[in-house]
């Protein structure tokens, strides 16, 4: 399944300051019983977004009107616990085409980058700087651009580079998945096949 391809995205950010956030709080175990890659996002962060009769609590960021964006801005360590790809699914449903932070579970960043959400690693400092911009000014633009590996304060002017895999950057730049990519290999594959004997 091909995403929207990914440069240059510049946009206001959602920030979610909380260490070790794991999986289970990204996506309650009980909401993953369907295979298709659709409605995870109205229940993400479900036991943090909602009281047990389903009314939003207010104190939730998501549910604060003055947070929007499709960056969402975490605390160290997030994606952390279980390797339910549900998570990632969840996150890209809701909106969100990057979520930064200090540092990502491995197999979380796998699965964000495998569906088309960018995960971008900044140091424990420029992650701190981000979030007191946002809290100074909830309208605080994040520029992150993919060709070039950098994010940007656009407030300050700030910027920092983040790593990625080039295969998977290569997808992202092209809104590809691994079935994409390979699929536009076809042709070179059909022909290394025909030059090796049965």
């Amino acid at each position: 399944m091909a995403y929207d391809k990914f440069n240059i995205l510049t946009s206001t950010a959602v920030p979610l300051s909380i260490e070790n956030v794991d999986t289970d709080q990204i996506i309650p175990a009980r909401f993953l019983k369907a295979t298709e890659r659709k409605g995870f996002g109205d229940n993400l962060f479900r036991d943090w977004r909602y009281n047990s009769d389903d009314t939003p609590k207010q104190d939730f960021v998501l549910n604060n009107p003055i947070y929007s964006g499709k960056i969402l801005v975490g605390g160290k360590n997030f994606g952390s616990g279980s390797s339910r790809e549900h998570a990632a699914w969840a996150v890209y449903d809701y909106g969100f085409r990057c979520v930064v932070s200090s540092f990502f579970a491995d197999i979380f960043r796998g699965n964000c980058l495998n569906i088309g959400v960018l995960p971008v690693q900044v140091s424990p400092e420029f992650l701190e700087k981000i979030f007191h911009e946002i809290e100074k000014e909830p309208a605080t633009e994040i520029e992150v651009n993919l060709q070039n590996q950098t994010i940007t304060l656009k407030s300050t002017g700030d910027t920092e580079s983040f790593d990625i895999n080039s295969y998977k950057k290569e997808n992202m730049l092209n809104g590809y998945d691994d079935i994409d990519y390979l699929t536009k290999m076809k042709s070179e594959i059909e022909e290394f096949a025909a030059e090796r004997p049965f």
